[in-house]
């Protein structure tokens, strides 16, 4: 009977030694200050006041600077088509040819009715001298010979114009026509259309509200009148066309329809990578500002409740601040209420912080964050974007592996 209380009393006795120093010190090695997560990190950009320039991306679409239909100017039957399809070609170069037989008769038929005009006159004037001939009919003969020159005139461009030449220089499309067509038959059939792609226009309108508002900012000193009108193009996809465009008129009315105003800019297209019809955003700069301060487009987050972003304060720790934006300065905001400068505001890896987290502040490189195969174009912040998005997540992986 006394067996079970000796083993009882090993068990508690092992039991105390396993909960010991020595193990006490196991428990304190792999969950004391030694093994605790790092902070994590987090890329940030140290805003401060400076001269911005006030932005408005306005939609719009690309159009060729010059377009040309090549038209058929004579009924036939297209023989040949005389180039490839989506190349580059000259004024002048033919493009179709039309059966010309016809044509070439009739050039001959009018040289022969010349040719009899002409020995009639010759004839006429000096019996004209000698009285044999009357005045009346000297001037008839000579008027048949002028009507013949001038019926052969025609016969010969009808005859040059089976030969459909390109009127200007440019790209040229598809062939609206194929061989063996009937054209120019009742009308002047389009066979093909040229367009010139360097340089190209865009055409955006912008609303008359903005431009009220614009010039009451300017009038009041708020702003200042932008002297340097550069535009910039960003593609549907988001990229940035590389080649800064000019404005080059905006119309003094108001269409009534859509209560806008039109404008054109202008791009250099040297590589034709622009094409007419393609939808784009025109960056129009408005005007300046001095003093303002700026935060990047995804470090601003949107709720019901404001727009917001996330500071790493004295303390190193994740603080929320509630913000005001008054506009767009390229692709960031322009913040008017809710801070100061000298803020830690944070860019990237917003998914894995929370209110009060310690974080470790990364200057933010925007280069490295757009040459990682992974980085996303940045998206505006809406109501309903989740702080951590794809895009968000890119760039601070790539600030990693380069550190």
């Amino acid at each position: 009977m006394k067996v079970v209380p000796y083993a009882l009393a090993v068990s508690t006795l092992a039991l105390l030694n396993a909960c010991g120093p020595g193990g006490q010190g196991g428990q304190a090695g792999a969950g004391g200050p030694g093994g605790a997560m790092p902070p994590a990190e987090v890329d940030v950009v140290t805003v401060a006041p400076g001269n911005a320039t006030l932005t408005q991306d306005l939609p719009g679409r690309l159009q060729a600077i010059r377009s040309a239909q090549v038209r058929a100017r004579v009924e036939g039957v297209v023989e040949k088509r005389l180039f490839a399809e989506g190349t580059d070609i000259k004024a002048g170069t033919p493009l179709f040819s039309i059966d010309a037989r016809i044509y070439k008769t009739a050039v001959e038929s009018a040289r022969a009715d010349v040719a009899v005009a002409k020995l009639t006159v010759d004839r006429y004037k000096p019996l004209l001298e000698l009285k044999a001939v009357s005045q009346q009919e000297y001037d008839q003969a000579n008027a048949k010979l002028k009507q013949a020159e001038a019926a052969q005139a025609k016969a010969e461009l009808d005859l040059e114009n089976a030969s459909v030449p390109a009127p200007i220089s440019g790209r040229i499309g598809r062939a609206l026509v194929t061989e063996g067509a009937l054209v120019g038959k009742g009308d002047a059939t389009q066979l093909a259309l040229i367009e010139q792609l360097d340089p190209i226009y865009a055409n955006f309108t912008q609303s008359v509200t903005d431009v009220l508002r614009l010039k009451r900012a300017i009038q009041s000193g708020k702003l200042q009148q932008n002297k340097e009108i550069k535009v910039e193009l960003v593609l549907e996809d988001g990229t940035p066309y590389a080649l800064p465009g000019k404005l080059l008129f905006s119309d003094l009315a108001v269409d009534p329809n859509t209560g806008s105003i039109t404008l054109r800019a202008q791009f250099p297209n040297p590589k034709q990578e622009l094409l007419p019809g393609m939808f784009a955003r025109i960056r129009f700069p408005q005007a300046s500002m001095e003093n303002a301060i700026k935060v990047p487009q995804r470090a601003v987050q949107s709720s019901p409740q404001g727009q917001s972003v996330m500071v790493v304060d004295a303390e190193g720790k994740v603080a929320p601040r509630p913000i005001k934006v008054g506009g767009m300065a390229g692709s960031d905001w322009i913040v008017t209420d809710g801070l100061k400068g000298g803020e830690q505001v944070i860019v990237n890896g917003l998914q894995k912080i929370k209110p009060g987290a310690p974080v470790k502040p990364v200057q933010w490189n925007p280069g490295a964050a757009s040459a990682a195969p992974a980085a996303t174009a940045p998206v505006a912040p809406t109501a309903t974007n989740a702080p951590g998005t794809a895009a968000q997540t890119a760039a601070p992986q790539s600030g990693k592996q380069g550190s």
